[in-house]
């Protein structure tokens, strides 16, 4: 292959896209480990049996089509975690081209099997964007070879349809992305916020207007710099990554910041990268066979991107979302409008046999969301919470209930352990309650008078129930009984 074949300057930035990406697996893993069998189990709120009893192979290719056991899932997340952490401590560097690439792609085989059995509580962009990384780091090579350039250019263009598909989206969507005012909203209404939305919420106007303008330089001209030559690329990965810190500074979006900013790594060589890593950079050699495949991946990228690549530019674009059950080249985007007001559900329960106004209602916590007022929002991104995720998702629709939703309140009258894990605080740890409500509010930030006078950061008011009082006994009655 020709010289230019070969991203001679790009060395230490391979090693940040495969150790970065090899973390967020392990992260990834790991909440599966912990979240997947209450949610998905074969006791859980959408048990995969189920689910792959309706669903060919082909359009959603998995493991578990072949068998689903908890037990196996527990197998499947134990084995993604050890080869993340191969990947982290950098063991395939010395490894032959196949072993290495096999690495990769096994850990990539493993997690598509979960997402596509996840449903709606892995139905999130970052699935997607972490598949379709782990698949082109596969033929990054180890350490002692070449890097092949077409596959850094692949990892730009993953970078691109990430941040220019959400910029798009964002001024095809909602007239606050255009007016500037979005972000006066975003803080308080986004899906999990954390330590610093509240100070975040509370800057004045103007910064909020600066804070949309950085965003939609960010996402509609930056983009268009990475396929320059240097020093404009890497300009243009700073700008990703001042942005995408920004982001993680501000809100809890699971691992999304944290992968977007190593994909960014494709676009600075090793003079930017070495002032951050000075790294001594090992001798390469050129894999014939390697560069080869390296150039019929890309090829099949190309062709694959031809249906994400036009919903980019359609008046109709559609976000994160997959053209092909492999998951190798797909759209993305978020936020295209938003909430002006953040609502939240609140899970009482109580003890009482009859249900009168004196009734005794006590609320459960999660880990993430917001119920108590006074409890500051907590910090757990890079980590994913998918049930709080979908606690909010479910709060901006009250006249639907999504699927999962009741099945998850049986599991609470049951005091079933598994699901209680996922929640902070169990009010009746010494036994199950007797009935359980879902009710309804609206919250709002506390103004900084309110925040020094209360303590609270949040302040709520009861719009009503989203869903009445439910039991398991058929002897308990309530007062319209």
């Amino acid at each position: 292959m020709p010289d230019w074949f070969h991203a001679s300057d790009f060395w230490i930035a391979r090693l940040v896209l495969q150790r970065g990406l090899g973390l967020a697996y392990l992260i990834a893993f790991v909440v599966a480990l912990e979240q997947f069998r209450p949610l998905l189990g074969e006791r859980g709120l959408l048990p995969v049996p189920r689910f792959i009893a309706t669903v060919r192979f082909r359009d959603a290719p998995s493991l578990f089509h072949f068998r689903y056991s908890d037990r196996l899932l527990v197998v499947v997340a134990l084995a993604g975690i050890l080869l993340s952490l191969t990947m982290v401590l950098g063991l395939p560097d010395a490894w032959p081209v196949p072993l290495t690439m096999a690495a990769w792609l096994v850990l990539w085989a493993l997690y598509l099997s979960i997402v596509n059995v996840g449903q709606t509580f892995y139905a999130f962009g970052w699935e997607s964007l972490l598949l379709e990384a782990g698949f082109l780091a596969a033929f990054l090579g180890p350490a002692w070879s070449a890097v092949p350039a077409p596959i850094l250019w692949l990892f730009r263009w993953l970078l691109f349809r990430v941040e220019f598909g959400a910029g798009l989206i964002k001024m095809r969507g909602d007239p606050c992305w255009r007016d500037l005012t979005c972000l006066s909203y975003h803080h308080e209404t986004q899906p999990m916020p954390n330590p610093l939305s509240w100070y975040f919420h509370r800057l004045p106007g103007p910064l909020h207007r600066l804070e949309v303008l950085g965003s939609h330089f960010a996402q509609l001209v930056a983009p268009l710099l990475l396929f320059f030559p240097q020093p404009i690329a890497s300009f243009a990965g700073l700008v990703i990554v001042i942005t995408q810190a920004w982001l993680v500074l501000s809100g809890n979006f699971s691992w999304l910041n944290f992968v977007t900013i190593v994909l960014a790594a494709s676009a600075f060589d090793d003079a930017a990268l070495a002032r951050i890593l000075p790294l001594e950079r090992a001798g390469t050699t050129v894999v014939v066979w390697h560069d080869g495949l390296a150039l019929a991946v890309t090829a099949l990228v190309v062709v694959l991107s031809y249906r994400p690549a036009r919903n980019l530019f359609s008046r109709e674009q559609i976000m994160n979302t997959s053209f092909d059950p492999l998951r190798l080249v797909n759209t993305y985007g978020a936020f295209g409008s938003i909430t002006r007001e953040r609502y939240e559900l609140v899970l009482e329960g109580t003890h009482d046999e009859r249900l009168t106004p004196d009734t005794e209602w006590r609320e459960y916590e999660f880990r993430g969301k917001p119920t108590d007022p006074k409890r500051r929002p907590s910090q757990w991104a890079p980590y994913h919470l998918r049930l709080d995720w979908l606690m909010w998702f479910a709060a901006l629709s009250p006249g639907y209930t999504p699927k999962w939703f009741p099945p998850f309140v049986e599991k609470l009258l049951e005091n079933d352990p598994a699901t209680l894990r996922l929640l902070r605080h169990n009010p009746f740890a010494d036994r199950p309650p007797r009935a359980i409500r879902v009710v309804l509010y609206r919250y709002r930030f506390t103004t900084w008078k309110e925040r020094r006078d209360t303590g609270a950061w949040w302040t709520r008011t009861r719009l009503g129930e989203y869903l009445p009082p439910m039991a398991l006994s058929s002897d308990w009655v309530s007062d319209d009984s």
